[in-house]
């Protein structure tokens, strides 16, 4: 696909020889919201944690195939490097317990010894935190522990967190099932705002978020990748009849 920021080629995961994911070929289109959707169990979150490499710190983890970021091949280079391009924000809010709000954004420096000048550590603080939408509530309170902050902020601190290391692909998984309503509704805005800047893979099983904020989707079933377009056309007439009958509530 011309315009793509990562092309995902014969992917395949695998746990020992049980394989999770098998000939996967994706392309995640630049400044977008791709949804991967399906059934819990289906792959969709062992595919996003393979995109930033973390898939193989579980042991007796492995992959077929390859994944090419722009003229990076993933699997070629140190891991590290390529979640410095790739950031990730988990199902459940996990700010760093020990530390302030502000200490908390510019962790990703310090991990990977990456020092800055305390002009510029103020300056990535606070455009991450406005790209985040979440200057304006914390910003009197920066040197507060970030675990103080409601479930919602807290999850904006991480997207910040991620941010900060501006990276080309933002990961979401899940980001919003542990979230009430109106917080769900912040974080779903946030994302239509924040493709300006970065291109966004989100996993979700809530079939009418990823209608909602999503430009593609890609549904995704016992390891297959079953088809992948425009949102749109996607949720209205899908080529598969399996993606018809998910969206349909006939199983998942």
């Amino acid at each position: 696909m011309e315009g793509a920021v990562l092309r995902i080629e014969g992917f395949g995961a695998y746990f020992g020889t049980h394989c999770v994911l098998r000939d996967v070929n994706l392309a995640i289109p630049r400044n977008k919201v791709t949804a991967i959707m399906g059934p819990s169990g289906c792959g969709k979150t062992t595919l996003i944690r393979c995109i930033n490499r973390m898939h193989e710190l579980v042991p007796g983890a492995s992959v077929r195939g390859r994944m090419i970021l722009g003229d990076l091949d993933v699997y070629a280079v140190n891991p590290i490097m390529v979640r410095r391009r790739i950031g990730m924000v988990f199902q459940k809010p996990n700010p760093f317990p020990t530390m302030s709000i502000y200490d908390n954004v510019i962790a990703g420096y310090h991990l990977n010894g990456l020092p800055l000048a305390r002009s510029e550590r103020d300056r990535v603080v606070e455009a991450s935190l406005r790209k985040a939408a979440l200057w304006d509530e914390v910003k009197d309170c920066v040197h507060r522990k970030g675990t103080f902050l409601s479930g919602g902020q807290q999850q904006r601190l991480c997207i910040a967190r991620a941010l900060a290391m501006q990276p080309e692909i933002l990961l979401l998984d899940e980001p919003t099932s542990a979230l009430d309503p109106k917080a769900t509704s912040h974080i779903e805005h946030l994302m239509t705002e924040l493709k300006e800047d970065v291109t966004i893979v989100l996993v979700t099983h809530n079939i009418a978020q990823a209608a909602r904020v999503s430009d593609m989707t890609a549904f995704i079933y016992l390891g297959e990748l079953v088809e992948c377009g425009p949102s749109q056309k996607l949720f209205t007439v899908p080529e598969d009849k399996r993606t018809e009958e998910y969206l349909t509530g006939k199983f998942g």
